[in-house]
């Protein structure tokens, strides 16, 4: 049986971490605590902006951002409450396009973003007092970027497009926040692939990016010194019995035409590295799962392990900074799901179901102060 949710106060031990889960079709973030033993407790929801969507958190300074994806467009600042983990709404700017991704850089004073329907991506100022500004550079790149995300040293942005099977390099100014092209400026990969999201090794020597449409894993060597990607291999990351046929592009049917039928179609999301490097994950949608691939911290090389069901239509997932637990959210699932990562061989095993929003699509985790 799943545990209750409960409210903070109830004879808990202090929490190590604060969950966040954004619910488009509430508009809302859900908030929950949770414990040293894998418990969540269920806090209250802080109501935002219609259709919202991706996250981005500032852990060190208390910020937590949103993006609604609902005309007109738009960026929020909340601030995290220490003590409680309550979220205040702070301030409110315009967005350059409805983003399906943030990303905020390494000295907390920018918000980076990628349009998916728009085809940019753009940078949004953060002050001293965590208000956002108005879009401050707006940048074409590829049909269908879906993720934006800078490395380790704060100097290389990396944007995957996944219509047009590109990886955009990028150098980063954190003083003035000017994102410029880097030679070369495209990485291809094969046609078909649907580049969509991207996480980078602890150590920045390797950069991997998910497939929507054939739910592979891409390994790039990083060149510290000049921020370019240089692939190294490729990996399924389905279970070998999947029947599941390659994906394409979503969206209205042509003038017409017939919805196509994606019922069988690969359809890969989100992507995380537990903190040691050992393991990484894999969300795909059709077929509810989490897919588990070992990895070699040394060459960066991956292996399939296993496939785990989790919430329906699991868009959003993440890893506490501890690694010792995953946090599993589904757009048409009313309910989240925590998971114990083994240290061992990086299997997972529910520890409770608690209730969710309508249309979760993201989830963050923020160490409390006392677990740092």
């Amino acid at each position: 049986m799943s545990p209750p949710g409960r409210a903070k106060g109830e004879g808990n031990p202090v929490s190590e971490a604060f969950v966040y889960v954004s619910n488009a079709e509430d508009g809302a973030i859900g908030t929950y605590a949770l414990h040293d033993d894998g418990r969540l407790d269920v806090g209250p929801r802080c109501e935002v902006a219609a259709m919202l969507g991706p996250l981005a958190v500032d852990a060190g300074k208390g910020r937590l951002f949103a993006a609604s994806r609902a005309k007109p467009f738009s960026l929020h600042s909340l601030a995290i409450d220490p003590a409680t983990g309550a979220l205040t709404p702070r301030s409110q700017a315009r967005a350059a396009d409805s983003f399906p991704y943030l990303f905020v850089d390494a000295t907390g004073r920018w918000l980076l973003a990628a349009s998916y329907a728009g085809g940019v991506v753009s940078v949004n100022a953060i002050d001293d007092a965590g208000r956002l500004s108005d879009p401050t550079q707006v940048v074409p790149v590829g049909r269908n970027a879906h993720s934006i995300r800078a490395d380790r040293s704060n100097r290389f942005v990396f944007v995957p497009a996944l219509g047009t099977d590109q990886i955009f390099q990028f150098t980063f100014d954190a003083t003035t926040g000017r994102l410029t092209s880097n030679t070369p400026a495209i990485v291809p990969v094969a046609p078909g692939t649907g580049p969509r999201h991207v996480v980078v090794s602890a150590d920045n020597r390797f950069v991997y990016v998910v497939s929507e449409f054939l739910a592979t894993v891409t390994t790039f060597a990083l060149d510290a010194a000049t921020g370019l990607l240089t692939e190294v291999g490729s990996i399924v990351a389905l279970s070998p019995e999947s029947t599941l046929v390659a994906g394409a592009a979503r969206g209205a049917p042509a003038a017409g035409g017939a919805p196509r039928d994606t019922s069988n179609d690969v359809w890969a999301a989100d992507l995380h590295l537990t903190p040691d490097g050992r393991f990484l994950y894999v969300s795909e949608r059709t077929r509810s799962t989490l897919e588990t691939l070992a990895v070699d911290p040394a060459t960066g090389a991956l292996a399939y392990l296993r496939s785990t069901p989790t919430e329906r239509q699991p868009r959003g997932f993440r890893i506490d900074p501890t690694g010792r637990y995953l946090i599993a959210a589904g757009e048409k699932s009313p309910t989240i799901t925590v998971y114990a990562i083994d240290a061992a061989d990086g299997a997972l095993s529910v520890l409770g179901q608690y209730p969710g929003g309508r249309g979760a699509n993201w989830v963050e985790i923020v160490a409390t102060r006392a677990s740092r």
